[in-house]
């Protein structure tokens, strides 16, 4: 019997084959290339929508493939567990912005949308995060005035991961300041449009081939057709679309921490010091059980939150706590595994020093882990109210 009996099926492990023969063969051979030259793997994501996996959640009438979560969870770990740049934003593409066109967008907005986002023509992108507005979702400066049969947006985006290379983008903006979140909607920006354009591309420790750019919008005009959903849902779109990013994140964290621990554990059982192999030292073995058994605990709590979300159960609290564990696990993994390195840890010939920078921003990246821990104890502070 296979592992997990109570969460994959065969539909399960086959894609799990599929996908990290997939990695192994294209994403990890340009991995060091990604991170070294900050180098965006275009050719990977093109081939990813023709192989159907940029629209693995979607229906198949928007170009998807129809499949669950849990599938999207080991997607996403494998790619991360190949190249973490690649991983993150493989589910950036996917959990931000694509989603939320499906959750929230108009019949002719899915319609336009949706294939092409699938398919891989085109790269998706959504701005929350401002320079003021980081962990504060709610304040946001950027603003949108409506002016007859269009919007106009004035303002900036910060750390927006995939905006150098995508079509779309999905921007909050205030709409009424008098409504505080309320007053917050959801707009399509599109690549070209006006008044909308780049700002800094930022020069990150990890995750170097993920672009994260500024944007900047000065009176930037666009259709009141691109309002995704009605105006003032932004704020519950957002919060709705971090619910699942988390989920997608937390897979990305275990992806980097698995390849971490795989390197850490053929290193070991190859090195030798003192005349022996370092494998057989009981600090290293203690070292490999930790990071085996946490591991495997983030896995089950990542599969458990998807789970959920698949069934259409509240996960919101799961989803926080597997992102936490998961990504607090991933930095505390790939630190050992350096470690078991020594001094070839901290060198580029091997790749745990790129999985431990790598690591890092899943604690940070859609939601904090201080954050994180205000979603599980509102969670957990209403259950009890409700007793």
């Amino acid at each position: 019997m296979h592992k997990y009996p109570m969460f994959l099926k065969e539909e399960h492990l086959i894609l799990q084959e599929t996908i990290r023969n997939f990695a192994e063969k294209e994403i990890k051979p340009l991995a060091y290339k990604v991170d070294e030259e900050s180098y965006f793997p275009i050719e990977n994501f093109k081939k990813l929508g023709e192989m159907g996996f940029l629209g693995v959640q979607l229906p198949e009438e928007y170009g998807g493939s129809g499949i669950d979560t849990l599938s999207y969870v080991i997607c996403v770990e494998e790619i991360g567990r190949a190249c973490g740049s690649t991983g993150l934003s493989y589910a950036a593409h996917i959990s931000l912005g694509t989603t939320p066109f499906y959750l929230f967008g108009t019949e002719e907005q899915k319609k336009k949308y949706l294939p092409k986002l699938a398919s891989g023509e085109w790269i998706g992108a959504w701005a929350l995060t401002e320079p003021g507005a980081g962990s504060d979702a709610a304040g946001q400066k950027t603003t949108a005035r409506r002016e007859g049969d269009y919007y106009i947006l004035s303002g900036s985006k910060n750390f927006i991961t995939n905006a150098l290379y995508g079509h779309t983008c999905i921007v909050m903006a205030m709409t009424d300041k008098e409504k505080g979140n309320r007053g917050i909607s959801a707009f399509v920006v599109e690549k070209g449009t006006p008044g909308f354009k780049l700002g800094k591309l930022e020069h990150k420790m990890g995750m170097r081939g993920s672009p994260t750019s500024q944007l900047i919008f000065e009176d930037c005009k666009i259709p009141k057709e691109n309002l995704l959903g009605q105006e003032g849902e932004g704020f519950i779109q957002a919060l709705k679309t971090l619910d699942g990013g988390r989920i997608s994140i937390g897979a990305l964290a275990l992806g980097i921490a698995q390849a971490a621990f795989d390197a850490a554990l053929k290193y070991s059982n190859e090195r030798e010091q003192f005349g022996k192999k370092i494998s057989s030292f009981q600090s290293i073995q203690n070292y490999l059980a930790d990071m085996a058994t946490e591991l495997h605990a983030a896995r089950l709590m990542l599969y458990h939150a998807a789970w959920l979300k698949d069934n259409k159960l509240p996960y919101s609290k799961e989803s926080a706590m597997a992102k936490l564990y998961a990504s607090e696990v991933s930095s505390k993994v790939t630190n050992l595994a350096l470690q078991i390195h020594g001094g070839y840890g901290y060198i580029k010939e091997y790749p745990v020093e790129r999985y431990l920078r790598d690591a890092k921003l899943t604690e940070i990246g859609e939601g904090t882990s201080e954050v994180q821990r205000i979603v599980i104890a509102r969670n957990l502070l209403k259950e009890v109210s409700s007793l």
